[in-house]
């Protein structure tokens, strides 16, 4: 299966896909990285790995759509059969999310439902609460609203900032967003409603 890993900076969880496709954890191959700002550590990333990348000016776009209906078509041309979210900091519109229904993951560094959208470690931290963790899930056309695959707890410590919270959060995307990959490339993800179930084979 192909997988095209889209990105809008660092590219944390970016490489942390890379390193599991180059162990052979994830059986597949990252086709394409894209992004949507040229200055992306990301792409350096891919480059390295030895991965084709492509970079799309959303300005270059007269809609959201359109942005939407280029990036489909370069998926299409590399048979890409999921569509990871690595810090893709757009959302995607519903004629992406159709193209690609249950095919599109991304991952959200708070317990969704709770703490939605770009402030997830700041507001869980603001809020008070006493575990947090990211959350992988496919993506539907409602912000950080899709099915839910995995979550992973992180203790909030008292005395937490979000850059301490944010590092031992980051530690725990890396093992499961790839984790989340290798299960749907395995065809072991079943998606029913609200939940997805994971089958041992």
């Amino acid at each position: 299966m192909n997988i095209a890993v889209l990105c809008s900076g660092n590219g944390s969880n970016l490489q942390a896909i890379i390193d599991a496709v180059e162990s052979g954890y994830i059986k597949s191959r990252i086709a394409l990285v894209v992004s949507d700002n040229k200055n992306a550590f990301a792409l350096e990333r891919a480059k390295k790995a030895g991965i084709e990348t492509l970079i799309l000016n959303p300005k270059d776009f007269k809609s959201r759509e359109d942005f939407d209906k280029e990036i489909v078509r370069e998926l299409k041309k590399k048979d890409v059969g999921l569509v990871v979210l690595a810090g893709f900091m757009r959302l995607m519109s519903s004629y992406f999310v159709k193209e690609y229904k249950d095919r599109i993951m991304n991952i959200h560094p708070a317990l969704l439902p709770s703490f939605k959208g770009t402030h997830g470690i700041k507001d869980a931290l603001e809020y008070g609460v006493r575990v947090t963790g990211p959350t992988v899930h496919f993506v539907d056309d409602k912000l950080d609203h899709g099915a839910i695959i995995l979550q992973r707890t992180v203790e909030v410590k008292d005395d937490d900032t979000e850059e301490t919270l944010l590092e031992r959060v980051h530690a725990e995307e890396h093992k499961i967003y790839p984790e989340a990959v290798k299960l749907f490339v395995e065809g072991r993800l079943k998606v029913e409603g609200r939940r997805v179930k994971i089958s041992n084979q």
